[in-house]
């Protein structure tokens, strides 16, 4: 993987806690990907989806602050924006719901990011960026 391998990439980063959205932004803006936020709440990661323009990923924490990000979830998956789940509490909170989604967990590894970046650059690569659809986010329950 080279340090371009994300270049032109427009990822969303919703994490909630500042040193690891700090570190993730670092990595990523390293890989060559333009990163917008990060969003620590909910409510902020809906209203910079919303006004972002056209991005081509979206990482999300499952918890953001006590709130599920759920909603979020599956308003990307209506607009068909690719996404994963980077979080601490394992696959089980998004197993069936977002069985297709790739979930990594937290902590992360050296060797765990460069998988992150190389699932964004797969979803990325050669891809149109996604336009976003006027459809309100449905709700889950956490």
């Amino acid at each position: 993987m080279t340090h371009a391998s994300l270049q032109g990439c427009r990822v969303l980063l919703v994490e909630d806690d500042f040193l690891i959205a700090d570190d993730f932004a670092r990595r990523l803006t390293g890989a060559g990907a333009e990163v917008v936020g990060p969003a620590a709440t909910l409510d902020a990661a809906l209203e910079m989806y919303e006004s972002a323009g056209d991005l081509d990923f979206v990482i999300l924490d499952i918890n953001l602050r006590g709130t599920a990000v759920f909603p979020l979830a599956l308003r990307l998956q209506q607009d068909k924006i690719p996404f994963l789940f980077c979080s601490g509490y394992g696959d089980e909170p998004v197993r069936d719901a977002f069985a297709d989604v790739a979930h990594f967990e937290k902590p992360i590894s050296l060797q765990g990011f460069a998988a992150m970046i190389n699932v964004i650059r797969q979803h990325s690569q050669g891809a149109p960026r996604y336009g976003r659809s006027a459809v309100p986010p449905q709700h889950l329950p956490m």
